[in-house]
């Protein structure tokens, strides 16, 4: 789809205004297709399947698809700098948290013809890089930076971004970015290819060491406001999402639900509808 067919961007501060679940009246064991919007999704099924051999596939066509089903991806807006003090600033959308304690976040990196782009070649040799996170009013200056330029075009002066020294690591942070984190190389990790033995993929592990978090975009609570983060993810192609309309849906606790739960699960296996075990794990 052209440019010249979309309509404006929406910068209403209301689409990122917190609403109630799609279901407040779920009640335990309730289908799917109880609801009017459920029904809908579980007729689109009579579509049929699409079944991928992953061994077969192209790889182009894999990670056009993969791409466009793992979403929202967020993004690792990466600034680095090489031993010899070259900056580089490229955003990445194969990230994410790994674990708060030790606070570590993973960035993968893939390999282009067989070699390890500049990102991941400036935090082996340096062991320490960024982590920027990109929010809309940004977003088209961070994009520049994904640019196949040659090595000596750098991608600051290309973006229009405010380059400022981070208080531990070497790499400089952005300062338009309202959440960056400063890490060091905590593991470089080799994605090999089962069948051809090739390293395809660079797994970077990093410890955070310093959080640089703006207060305009703290609630009361000290924590990130979403509706003020104003964070961008990665769909598929070349689409990317705002953060829309986020909703609130309670974790259940089995000090409070779980009498509740067990009776009902008594009565699913009395009815002869129940499994013998039921999944622990929450998101």
């Amino acid at each position: 789809m052209s440019s010249a067919a979309l309509p404006p961007f929406d910068f209403s501060p209301a689409k990122a205004a917190y609403t109630e679940k799609p279901h407040p009246g779920w009640v335990l064991g309730q289908r799917t297709e109880s609801t009017p919007d459920g029904k809908e999704w579980v007729e689109g099924e009579k579509e049929g399947w699409k079944v991928i051999d992953t061994s077969k596939e192209d790889p182009m066509k894999l990670y056009a698809l993969m791409i466009s089903g793992i979403i929202p991806r967020p993004i690792a807006f990466v600034s680095s700098v090489s031993e010899a003090g070259v900056e580089n600033l490229a955003p990445f959308s194969w990230f994410n948290m790994v674990t708060h304690y030790p606070p570590v976040l993973s960035i993968s990196i893939a390999h282009v013809a067989g070699k390890l782009k500049d990102t991941p070649t400036n935090i082996k040799a340096t062991k320490n890089f960024v982590v920027n996170i990109i929010s809309e009013p940004f977003v088209e200056q961070a994009n520049i930076t994904s640019i196949d330029c040659p090595p000596e075009i750098n991608e600051w002066d290309l973006s229009g971004l405010t380059k400022v020294p981070s208080d531990i690591v070497k790499a400089p942070r952005v300062k338009e970015s309202a959440f960056s984190m400063e890490c060091e190389l905590f593991q470089s990790i080799d994605i090999v290819h089962p069948d051809t033995g090739a390293a395809t993929t660079t797994l970077i592990l990093g410890l955070v060491k310093c959080i640089h978090v703006r207060n305009d975009v703290l609630n009361e609570r000290g924590v990130v406001d979403v509706a003020k983060f104003k964070a961008v993810g990665r769909l598929g192609d070349i689409s990317y999402s705002t953060t829309g309309t986020p909703f609130r849906v309670a974790r259940e606790q089995w000090k409070i639900d779980g009498e509740k739960i067990s009776e009902f699960l008594k009565g699913l296996q009395n009815s002869g509808l129940g499994t013998e075990s039921s999944p622990k794990e929450r998101l």
